[in-house]
């Protein structure tokens, strides 16, 4: 590990002396640089099994490396007897891929041996994996062959910005760059500006940089985009997995394709810091978290997508106090859930105290370093968390519910579909390759093109289908038996894997389209104050009005917008979006002032709830989905909402799909967490130390203002 981070005020230790990092606390430096995660994975115990006979050897550094210093000597492969293996080497500028030729037996082991005569561009020797830790080391693992090759050929399964049919996906910051996550460990070789092009208006190309890690490709423009301007991004078939497979852009995975998607800018650039928005183990302040699984990964999930390339062995980091007993690890990024991951090659000791570090020198897609939890704040920072290792974990993983479920009929065509799982699962085992939805028969249709993300928070996996499902269409779902946690391969369990499903003929019921408000924390009509700490997880629209109060101190981790194309189009949307809410048919009735969490003390049903007055949310509510992850609710509310207590859901409820449109005002109270987007004819008001998981959207028919003390609003996922 190449940077140390501690809180405690205790002895580092160490070949150099400390110096300050972000926020005063303690950096040692470890020379050398480090092995971020190989292909096969190390594992210890290894070897680790099932590599295909046709796969390369591929290693990502935790920085750039001295091409001239990775050789046949000092990047070796052997096999039984410790025979080496004839190849071909490869680098790029934090990579080495080893070719065997002409392939490798089945059924066997390997060993994989990077000497301390590889060395980074500044000419440090290699910190490996072998003790003495953390002096230089060879870094040596091992993996066992499988019974034969990979014939699938990879695809796209998640971009960054999102891949929409019909495009362009809006709004993308001017300075940001442009990512794609595949279904698997992907040759970084092949991954260059001549297979990873943008073109602008006419195919104008964009000059830019490629780079791959975590089985994430990035370009990143050398100069800003044009604002307010339509951008086609490439990836060709050029392009081809560890075992020489080209990219499928078609998921039915016939033939080689060029995968193609369009988005298009906003007027700004981004320049907001991102933030780490949740942690496993959790942090707690004062901590340590105690309990956390030994055999468990260490989690970050971040506020917006991540540059993959700046997450790395030597930026995210898992020690202890105690020299020699920090764990070695494999770092890797998921592009689908934002999440960074720490996963130990061996089970964390039982009992001991752990603290996890991420450094400023993870940034964006724009370029913006780390804001973390160490003062002052909100500049840049490093994050650090303790926690306490406790027993392995040793099930193996089930799904606990599905939505749609099993034989479910009339299922909306805008419906995603979505699995829960009964512990915290490895996202890179989670893609359209593993997650598939197809038309029934026999045998089943093409798979559908779409985007699979992971939220660690919720232990869910969701498919989105890139177009609406067809109508009056049944539908099989199907998790491959290759997800799984980090200890264990999916298992059976109660709910069943494979599971169909039919559409109906329409969308959801109460769903209510957005448009371009979707992107936004905050958007008012007239004016947006805030005082203390406020922080806006998305972005942030005015229209009309001539300026946003209270930020700084505030924190926008999005694009702000006043009286530009962006906001005018998402005031327009607005409206729409109200006006649609307004006219759905009512439903259950609300008496004036009644307390919903009174109501329904047991939880609330999904439906459309109709109040001719006022709304109260005076004791906690819950919504309850009942298990469909698409149940949407929408709250008519003829004058003004007001809560003093806090809204969650239960059993698949989806903050996106809660709608609260009340005619004149919405009041938050103090200290709650509200869940769903609040679509206000006028105004609202976020009093001291509130939680808005969803959208503040006010001002849809008459000048409304924004009113926020030391509140935090959290965009949800879209639908």
């Amino acid at each position: 590990m190449a940077l140390l981070l501690t809180a405690f005020a205790m002895g580092c230790g160490g070949s150099r002396a400390p110096i300050l990092g972000g926020g005063g606390h303690a950096v040692r430096v470890i020379p050398g640089p480090q092995v971020s995660l190989t292909v096969p994975a190390t594992t210890v115990p290894g070897p680790t099994p099932g590599a295909p006979t046709n796969t390369a050897i591929s290693v990502a550094f935790s920085e750039a490396m001295a091409p001239a210093s990775i050789t046949g000597s000092s990047f070796r492969v052997t096999g039984p007897g410790g025979a080496a293996l004839a190849g071909s080497l490869t680098n790029g500028s934090a990579t080495a891929v080893f070719s065997p030729e002409p392939g490798l037996a089945p059924d066997t082991t390997y060993t994989v041996t990077l000497t301390t005569a590889v060395t980074s561009a500044a000419g440090a020797p290699l910190a490996g994996n072998q003790a003495p830790l953390p002096a230089a080391s060879d870094y040596v693992w091992s993996f066992t062959t499988g019974a034969g090759p990979d014939s699938i050929r990879p695809q796209v399964s998640f971009t960054v910005p999102a891949t929409r049919i019909p495009g362009p996906t809006p709004g993308i910051a001017t300075g940001a760059a442009i990512a794609a996550r595949f279904t698997e460990a992907m040759n970084p070789v092949t991954i260059t500006p001549a297979s990873f092009t943008l073109s602008g208006p006419g195919g104008a190309v964009v000059q830019g940089a490629v780079s791959y890690a975590s089985a994430t490709a990035t370009f990143t423009p050398v100069a800003p985009l044009a604002a307010g301007t339509t951008y086609t991004a490439t990836l060709t078939s050029a392009v081809t997995d560890l075992a020489g497979n080209q990219l499928a852009g078609d998921p039915a995975q016939l033939s080689a394709s060029n995968y193609v998607w369009t988005f298009s800018t906003g007027l700004d650039a981004d320049t907001t810091r991102p933030r780490v928005l949740l942690t496993l183990p959790a942090t707690t302040v004062p901590g340590p978290t105690a309990g956390f699984p030994a055999n468990g990964a260490i989690t970050a999930t971040f506020s917006e997508a991540m540059a993959a390339s700046t997450i790395t062995a030597a930026s995210f980091t898992v020690f202890t106090a105690l020299p020699g007993v920090s764990p070695a690890g494999s770092v890797s990024y998921d592009a689908s859930s934002q999440t960074a991951w720490f996963t130990p090659f061996a089970a964390l000791v039982a009992g001991t105290t752990y603290t996890a570090a991420l450094t400023t020198a993870i940034t964006d897609l724009s370029g913006n370093p780390l804001a973390g939890n160490q003062a002052p704040l909100p500049a840049a920072g490093n994050y650090v968390w303790t926690f306490i290792a406790g027993a392995p974990a040793a099930s193996s993983p089930t799904i606990t519910r599905t939505a749609p479920a099993d034989t479910n009929l009339g299922v909306a065509l805008d419906s995603s579909v979505h699995a829960t799982f009964s512990e915290a699962m490895d996202p890179s085992t989670i893609s359209t390759l593993t997650f598939k939805v197809q038309a029934s028969g026999t045998p089943l249709g093409a798979p559908l093109a779409g985007a699979v993300r992971y939220d660690p928070a919720a232990r869910m996996a969701s498919f989105t289908a890139s177009s609406p499902l067809l109508a009056n269409t049944s539908y099989t779902a199907t998790l491959t038996a290759a997800v799984g946690s980090l200890e264990a391969s999916l298992a059976p369990g109660a709910v069943p894997n494979p599971w169909t499903f039919t559409t109906g003929t329409g969308l959801a019921p109460g769903s209510v389209s957005l448009g371009s408000a979707a992107t936004f924390g905050i958007m008012a009509t007239a004016a947006i104050t805030s005082t203390g700490s406020t922080v806006i997880n998305g972005n942030v629209s005015l229209q009309p009005g001539t300026a946003i109060t209270g930020f700084p101190p505030g924190v926008v981790n999005g694009s702000v917008h006043i009286n530009d194309s962006v906001s005018a189009q998402a005031q327009i949307d607005l409206l729409t979006a109200y006006t649609f809410a307004k006219s759905l048919p009512p439903g259950t009735t609300i008496a004036a002032g009644a307390d919903l969490g009174a109501l329904y003390p047991l939880g609330m049903p999904p439906g459309t709830y109709t109040s001719g007055s006022t709304m109260l949310v005076s004791s906690p509510l819950v919504l309850d989905a009942g298990g469909n992850a698409d149940a949407v609710w929408v709250f008519q509310i003829g004058s003004s909402l007001t809560t003093g207590a806090s809204v969650a859901l239960a059993n698949g409820a989806q903050a996106g799909n809660v709608f609260w449109v009340p005619t004149l005002d919405g009041t938050v109270g103090v200290g709650t967490i509200f869940t769903g987007t609040l679509i206000a004819g006028r105004s609202v008001t976020g009093v001291t130390g509130s939680t808005i998981n969803g959208r503040i959207l006010a001002g849809a028919t008459t000048a409304g203002t924004i009113a926020l003390q030391a509140t935090t609003v959290n965009v949800p996922t879209a639908r």
